[in-house]
């Protein structure tokens, strides 16, 4: 087992100025919770299977279905200034126009220069994945970016960014499981096998009942992952390889067969709505990035965490970050970026593109169980994360002790993963919620956000500790991180932002009314 960083100083005292809000948790202690008997988790991960969970989680659906609607734009039939981005009010607002002009019928086409979202976005995420990748090799325990500020920012801001990343998990996982569910009902009825609507779509869809009764294919699936996961890390981590490998070879083979198909007059123009239309398709496909920061959340589960979270953080990144920028290349390529505004373009522009190109139909096969791997193994490895930030927020008393409770056979943390289970099984099975997928995107990049001040914070607090990985140029990198994802989040709609912050409110409130009171730190000043 590797041994715990120590100091070469004493740490600083963890309630600063006696003010609990603000009261940062040592990483020693952090470290010594961890390595108690009745929480300890099984050490069984090495650095190819920590690079193949941040690609799990990484390459999903998004890939197969994201690339093309960030290309042809989005387009909304009800004109809101709440579907107005951001970025839209602040630059008319700059020019003296106020919200008259303000583009409010839909995100912008990024064309083929989608690709400069998918490096744009690399690029933001391999700042904060540098980020990650200190934080995580400094402090090896369960919980990610909550536990980082925990260590860093103090405890109303670990509250904070847990409760954002459950919504993140949640949200992205209810949205990957109805996808998953309309999926494998248009492939089975491909085959003459045809499930019922009443059984196999949602109650509830655009504020109406739909006459449903349960959507049985997006909680079946969720259901089998969490059996999985209760069984344990190493079964978990051995079947999502399998996934990934898959995966990877059927976006390799879509690079192959669509790169002869590839017409280059397509690529004009090549960036129709400017820069303006790369952010804002940055947003959009930023969606296909999260699930690196889900290796950091291994930590506990890590043979040689200070050595292999890092080689997985950016591993998985650079790998994916490769395959987007290669599938939008050859995908604009092959039709031009109008074709994917609507219908079974839009729906799944991939697998469209090898159809209506005369791909033969083994190739239109492989990219079908491509994105049904990538689907099922991102859910496996978010619903695998989800469940280690309850299990981290329950051992610091934010949680009830329950969410902590470890399986004595399989070391799992068995309870806290039934409950997400449960959590993204029922709401799949019941609503369409794919409006609010942005929440999953500003979630993601908040955490962002606060992982890379953290480490700018942990250097001026301990600047001796030891680091297995250190970030280079710091402060410079993570406030470009801070930057390039702030900038990220003003491509995101207003009603995303409202969303966002009424969920973080009700945090505050049960932060107040419960977590606080029965905090550690709180038990330790009584």
């Amino acid at each position: 087992m590797a041994q715990s960083p120590v100091s070469s100083k004493p740490e600083p005292p963890a309630v600063n100025g006696g003010n609990q809000l603000f009261a940062c948790k040592s990483i020693d202690k952090l470290i010594a919770d961890a390595d108690d008997p009745g929480h300890r988790l099984k050490k069984t991960l090495g650095p190819w299977s920590l690079t193949a969970l941040g690609i799990g989680a990484i390459i999903g659906s998004g890939i197969f279905v994201l690339t093309g609607t960030a290309a042809a734009g989005e387009f909304f039939q009800a004109p809101s200034i709440l579907h107005a981005q951001v970025l839209d009010l602040i630059v008319n607002f700059l020019k003296g126009g106020g919200t008259a002009n303000v583009l409010m019928h839909g995100r912008p086409p990024a064309g083929p220069s989608i690709a400069l979202s998918f490096f744009l976005v690399a690029i933001a995420c391999s700042f904060a994945g540098l980020c990650y990748a200190e934080l995580a090799s400094m402090i090896p325990i369960a919980g990610s970016a909550y536990t980082y500020s925990y260590a860093t920012l103090g405890e109303i801001f670990a509250w904070i960014i847990g409760w954002d990343l459950i919504l993140e998990y949640v949200v992205s996982n209810v949205v990957v499981a109805i996808g998953f569910g309309a999926y494998t009902k248009a492939q089975l009825a491909a085959f003459g096998l045809n499930l019922s609507d009443r059984w196999s779509t949602p109650v509830w869809e655009s504020g109406h009942w739909t006459g449903a009764y349960f959507n049985f294919p997006a909680f079946f699936i969720v259901f089998i992952l969490t059996v999985l996961l209760v069984r344990g890390v190493k079964e978990s981590a051995e079947a999502n390889n399998v996934m990934v490998a898959i995966k990877i070879g059927a976006i390799l083979i879509f690079l192959v067969v669509g790169g002869m198909l590839v017409h280059p007059a397509n690529w004009k123009p090549f960036a129709p709505s400017g820069f303006g239309g790369i952010v804002t398709g940055g947003a959009i496909v930023f969606f296909t990035y999260i699930g690196f920061d889900s290796v950091s959340t291994a930590a506990e589960e890590a043979r040689n965490p200070q050595r292999d979270l890092p080689i997985g953080i950016i591993g998985s990144l650079i790998v994916c970050t490769l395959l987007y920028v290669g599938v939008s290349v050859v995908l604009l390529g092959m039709m031009k970026y109008t074709t994917f505004v609507s219908g079974e373009a839009a729906q799944a522009p991939v697998a469209y593109a090898l159809k209506y190109l005369g791909a033969s139909p083994l190739a239109r096969s492989v990219i079908v169980i491509g994105a049904l791997m990538g689907m099922i193994s991102s859910l496996l490895v978010f619903q695998y994360g989800q469940a280690r930030i309850w299990y981290a927020m329950s051992r610091d008393g934010l949680f009830p002790r329950l969410f902590s409770r470890v399986h004595k056979k399989f070391k799992t943390p068995h309870i806290s993963t039934w409950i997400a289970g449960f959590a993204v099984g029922l709401p799949a099975g019941i609503f369409a919620i794919s409006d609010a997928a942005d929440l999953s995107n500003i979630g993601t990049l908040f955490a962002f956000v606060l992982v890379s001040l953290g480490v700018i914070l942990l250097r001026r607090k301990q600047p001796d500790r030891k680091r297995a990985f250190r970030v280079p140029f710091v402060p410079w990198f993570p406030l470009i991180s801070i930057l390039l994802c702030g900038g990220l989040m003003t491509g995101l709609t207003v009603i995303t932002w409202i969303r966002f912050v009424v969920w973080l409110v009700l945090g505050l409130i049960i932060y107040m009314l419960y977590s606080r009171r029965h905090s550690e730190f709180c038990k330790a000043r009584s």
